[in-house]
């Protein structure tokens, strides 16, 4: 294990964290895409206690992760109405109705995002699935430009121009 540094945009909040091989691991997800304001973001997970703040602190929000199961973003109703609704209603709306269903294990539980106050860099966010681990993001650690990537994740979401680096998968990361 080494211990690397990582410091936000502004330096207000800077961290350590422990890892065994430097790698990336490549999110595509649409979360990580309005996180990042970017096409992917470079995470590792690591678990909790390898990760510690040496400076300044962090602010925090919370937000619920997609639940797998939306009707124009509410949760659907009971599922003995679920046929009706596709198969009787479609025909009335002048637009599709679509009902759809995901299969990821971090689906409906809450995800906590961490940020720096000042500049609103963050530097890892935790899935509660996940139990004691962060998700990390190793762009902001020192040396990280020479890693390689290690996999892609959520390769279904990637940007039609962006290229595969490493082996991709479908969905998150397998267990």
């Amino acid at each position: 294990m080494t211990t690397y540094k990582g410091h936000c945009h502004c330096g207000q909040t800077e961290w350590t964290v422990k890892i065994g091989e430097p790698a990336h691991v490549l999110c595509h997800c649409d979360a990580c895409k309005l996180l990042s304001g970017g096409e992917c973001t470079l995470n590792t997970i690591v678990p909790k206690d390898d990760f510690k703040i040496t400076k300044g602190d962090l602010k925090t929000y919370t937000y619920q992760g997609d639940s797998g199961m939306a009707f124009f973003g509410v949760p659907l109703p009971h599922p003995l109405l679920r046929p009706l609704l596709t198969s009787c209603l479609v025909p009335l709306f002048p637009c599709p109705i679509y009902l759809t269903r995901t299969h990821s294990p971090h689906k409906g539980n809450p995800v906590h995002c961490y940020y720096c106050s000042n500049c609103t860099s963050s530097p890892y966010h935790h899935q509660t699935v996940l139990g004691d681990k962060y998700v990390v993001r190793t762009g902001m650690l020192e040396g990280a430009k020479d890693w390689k990537v290690a996999l892609e994740i959520f390769g279904k979401d990637r940007l039609g121009w962006a290229p595969e680096v490493a082996k991709t998968v479908e969905g998150p990361p397998p267990s």
